[in-house]
């Protein structure tokens, strides 16, 4: 599931440098360890040397370098160890240990502060009974040289002072403290139970237990300056310890893992995330309990879930499970039990995380007994193996999970990850295209079309516009109208949920961009959201507007629809943003038609979006939010006929489908259904297609099923008669038996206006005499009862002497014919010798001289 990829190891990036340095081959006597990881990403290791000594060095991941900071003249054991960023102070906290070798937690623990830039004095900063940790701030600035650092000192006693450290320059190149014996120092923060350092940010986190447990955040700014900025009231259960617990302030090797007590992270994210993570250690005949606090949501949920029976190690206690962030996730690991993928964003259902238990779970670089941390920008630490890696999901086994036999739930979570979290990858897009094609019933519970359409536009128009999160559809489960109970619980897995307190953004903080305004904004737009009711559009909001609409296109009144206009222009801006620059090397033959009734659903759903975004997010601005709307409505379009494309040429199909005359193959079936099931989809959503989608779709599905079955498909609305596909069928199609007869099926079926359009395509003696009729009803109904009418000259007349009747409909037409045009073909006269014979062989049929 998660894919590591290492990107240090200590034996290979590490240990042939100090080899050098120390000309033995004895690598295990050596011991070398990670001390800490800087902002940097520099990582401060520690060995033993040759000579009994004690040596500290760097890797710079970015040359692959190795540099000696600083040699120790005997053993020592170091606790803490913390790098300036100009590489001139060293700060590093001792344990003392005892004889033998053996390292054991003693009262003593001496901080120092060391001048290597070159190697110099020593300070003492504190020889104190209790544990001591060391960071130095690593601030943004512009700068080159910075004269000045900062050091924090986190103490077991429950407080964190910050120094101050000027710094000097003597003979050119030598730094030096300034007044060493006389550092500035304040007080950053007092009276914890918990802290955490965040490199990447500069921020400390720790928790209070004073009258109820209190999490604050202390931010560190580039003008020396800090500020307690974020407070959080959280209700956690009593939390039982005899130590103080520090996160991310470096690797104690020699200190004794304490599995008592709670383990608590804090994740955020410059998205304007924050995740509270906590749990109490498990013992093997218990339940594993864990509780995420999303704060940026305003609820929390504590997941307990049972474990596997049986498979405790023989030495097993108590175990933590692992925390580990992951962009949009946060990933609970039990190594040997289960992994939980989190997901940050959407906690509406558990069905969009991920949950694997057994072999599905199983980490092999995470075994049972690693101590592994989770290091800022998606890194993980093995603190034992001396390996760091980076994380990422893995998509071939998100892929695998899609298969059938697999949880519903589990399709489902897999799916939403691919689309909507994982980066643009046109391989991984491929690959869930054809699985939708070779998969294309939809599933009791949910519809994967609709699914990947949701999925993917709210990806596109999220990366486009944040505020969107709360606002688009991301997923079709919510257009249901009972949630299926497949969806709503994870078999073993018992989720509480509960809500937050309000947390409290103050100080500089609340004037900062970047992250903190972020927070801000994300805070106020949840309890704005949670004020209003259906915040987020739902495309069923269309529905009945677009019943109307239908219905008025449908009549036969020629008035167009209220609003037509205005939702033509719609249409019109939609049409002109979708990619078609390249339609000569498109394969499947879309946007080639007017197909007005897609137009008017384009344009509606563009009106309808736009007021919903109107309505909740009008401090963007109507341009931004218009821009916004017809990009998603593009992107709508441009994302069905990017499928159509990518399954046509899986298909390896070609222009000759578009012939009617012939038979479908297997191939076009298999096209047919997927088109199919793609109109079944946007059908239940109300969401339009292409234009030429209808006719395409009729034309494979003429091409595809009998002929009765095609015409059931039109009765009950699935497949439609545009006008394109009629005078297509018309034309192509002989006059056999069978095609005369599925010819008259369709044009009975037309609506009367676009029947006069489409029948004179036809050449076949019932059009040819439909359109005489409606040419002299015309024709007549035009001519006024004048006086010529009765002074014919019929000496005159050419046309059958002896068959008078005839011979006056003949001359009043001849009068007639350059005064009233046909109404079927613009700026083209009717053959009246045509119209004659035609009446005359109607005659003779009704006669019975002839037969039909």
């Amino acid at each position: 599931m998660l894919r590591l990829n290492p990107t240090f190891d200590i034996q290979r990036d590490v240990v042939s440098s100090i080899l050098a340095k120390e000309e033995r081959a004895n690598i295990g006597v050596l011991e070398p360890r990670i001390l800490s990881v800087e902002r940097d990403g520099g990582v401060v290791y520690s060995w033993r040397g040759a000579t009994g000594t004690t040596r500290i060095g760097k890797y710079d991941p970015h040359s692959t370098e190795n540099k000696l900071l600083y040699t120790f003249d005997k053993q020592v054991c170091v606790s803490s160890c913390s790098l300036n960023r100009e590489e001139t102070l060293l700060a590093v906290s001792l344990s003392q240990c005892t004889q033998e070798g053996r390292f054991k937690p003693v009262s003593k623990c001496l901080t120092l502060l060391i001048e290597i830039h070159p190697i110099n004095n020593t300070k003492v900063l504190k020889a104190v009974d209790c544990k001591v940790k060391v960071q130095f701030l690593y601030p943004k600035t512009c700068r080159t040289t910075v004269l000045e650092s900062h050091l924090l000192l986190a103490s077991e006693d429950g407080y964190v002072d910050q120094y101050h450290i000027a710094l000097t320059k003597q003979e050119g190149y030598r730094v030096v403290m300034q007044n060493s014996e006389r550092l500035s120092r304040e007080r950053v923060a007092e009276e914890f139970i918990w802290v955490q350092w965040d490199s990447d940010t500069q921020r400390i986190f720790y928790l209070t237990a004073r009258e109820k447990h209190t999490l604050k955040c202390v931010q560190f700014y580039a003008d020396r300056n800090f500020e307690t900025v974020f407070e959080l009231p959280l209700e956690m259960p009593n939390i039982v310890t005899t130590s103080v617990r520090f996160v991310n302030f470096g690797y104690d090797h020699y200190q004794d893992l304490e599995d008592e007590g709670l383990r608590l992270e804090v994740f955020t994210s410059p998205a304007g995330t924050m995740c509270v993570c906590y749990s109490h250690p498990v013992r093997w005949h218990k339940d594993a309990t864990y509780t995420i606090a999303f704060v940026h949501q305003g609820c929390s949920k504590t997941f307990t879930v049972s474990l596997e029976q049986g498979s405790a190690p023989a030495n097993f206690t108590t175990v933590h499970p692992i925390f580990i962030h992951l962009d949009y996730y946060i990933v609970v690991y039990m190594p040997d039990q289960f992994l939980h993928l989190i997901n940050c964003r959407q906690q509406d259902l558990l069905c969009y995380s991920l949950f694997l238990s057994g072999a599905d779970g199983h980490i092999e670089a995470l075994c049972s007994g690693r101590v592994v941390v989770s290091v800022s920008g998606n890194r993980l630490l093995d603190v034992q193996a001396g390996r760091m890696y980076n994380m990422d999901l893995n998509p071939d086994f998100l892929l695998e999970l899609l298969s059938s036999g697999r949880p519903e739930a589990q399709q489902l979570a897999a799916l939403h990850c691919m689309l909507v979290y994982l980066q643009p990858n046109p391989v991984l897009e491929l690959k869930i295209i054809n699985w939708i094609s070779e998969n294309v019933m939809s599933f009791d519970a949910f519809d994967q079309i609709q699914e990947f359409i949701l999925a993917s536009l709210y990806r596109i128009s999220y990366q486009q516009c944040v505020s969107l999160d709360k606002l688009l559809p991301y997923s079709c489960v919510f257009e249901k109208k009972e949630l299926p109970v497949a969806l709503t619980a994870i078999s073993g897995v018992k989720c509480t949920p509960e809500l937050l307190c309000q947390p409290i953004i103050k100080g500089k903080a609340k004037s900062l961009q970047g992250y903190w305004e972020e927070l801000q904004h994300v805070l106020d737009r949840m309890r704005y959201f949670e004020a209003v009711p259906s915040p987020r559009f739902r495309t069923s909001l269309i529905k009945e507007d677009w019943t109307k609409l239908q219905a008025a296109m449908n009549s036969e009144k020629k008035k167009s629809p209220r609003g037509h206009h205005y939702i033509e222009e719609n249409t019109k801006k939609v049409l002109s943003m979708v990619d078609t620059w390249r339609l000569d090397r498109r394969v499947v033959p879309l946007f080639q038609e007017e197909d007005q009734q897609q137009r008017v659903l384009v344009g509606l759903m563009v009106d309808k979006l736009r007021e919903h975004l109107n309505r909740h997010l009008s401090r963007l601005g109507k341009k931004k939010i218009d821009l916004l709307v017809v990009n998603y409505a593009a992107k709508l379009l441009e994302l069905i006929w990017h499928v159509l494309e990518l399954v046509w040429q899986k298909l390896k199909l070609g222009p000759w489908v578009l012939c009617i005359k012939q038979q479908g193959n297997s191939e076009e079936w298999a096209m047919f259904h997927v088109m199919f099931r793609i109109l079944e989809a946007t059908k239940g959503l109300c969401l339009p297609l292409p234009p030429g989608y209808s006719t395409l779709l009729s034309v494979l599905g003429v091409r595809c099923l009998p002929q009765h079955t095609f015409l059931q498909y039109v009765d009950h609305g699935l497949l439609q008669l545009t006008e394109p596909f009629v005078s297509r069928l018309l034309t192509d199609l002989d006059n056999s038996d069978a095609n005369e007869q599925l010819k008259f099926s369709i044009l009975k079926r037309l609506p009367e206006h676009i029947d006069k359009k489409v029948s004179q395509r036809w050449d076949h003696p019932i059009t040819s005499a439909s359109i005489s009729r409606e040419y002299i009803r015309t024709l007549l109904d035009k001519d006024s009862e004048s006086k010529d009418s009765a002074l014919l000259d019929y000496s005159m007349s050419s046309f059958y002497p002896d068959f008078l009747p005839l011979n006056y409909l003949a001359k009043v037409l001849s009068n007639r014919e350059e005064q009233a045009q046909n109404p079927f073909e613009e700026q083209e006269n009717v053959d009246v010798r045509f119209v004659e014979e035609t009446a005359l062989k109607q005659t003779l049929i009704k006669l019975g001289f002839e037969v039909k």
